[in-house]
């Protein structure tokens, strides 16, 4: 193994860790609001699991990762990612409040 072999090798495990680490984090940040899993939240963490699981193959001698990451579900995870964008379903801001005003003024 030449020296830039050994340090792409290196530096994709340095990266491969810190994703798995950030999951974790988004992972742990999600539930903080007793239970509620936010949608925005969630999303980026699927999306660093992503990431991490394209980036696997890269390590040698490493283990998958500790979570499922098989073509089915990273198809629904793509909708999941598709709505974040478009910000429609979980992800769609929320509506203004509409206030109906009485015209009490006589009609001219």
């Amino acid at each position: 193994m030449d020296d830039r072999t050994a340090v792409r090798t290196q530096e994709c495990a340095k990266v491969y860790t810190e994703l798995l680490c950030t999951a974790a984090k988004l992972d742990t940040l999600r539930h903080l609001e007793g239970g509620y899993a936010d949608a925005h939240v969630t999303a980026a963490m699927h999306a660093v699991r992503f990431a991490a699981t394209i980036l696997w193959p890269t390590v040698p001698h490493t283990p998958p990762p500790g979570y499922r990451h098989d073509s089915e579900r990273l198809l629904d995870l793509i909708a999941n990612w598709r709505e974040a964008a478009l910000e429609v379903g979980e992800f769609a801001p929320p509506r203004p409040t509409l206030r109906l005003v009485n015209d009490t003024a006589p009609p001219p």
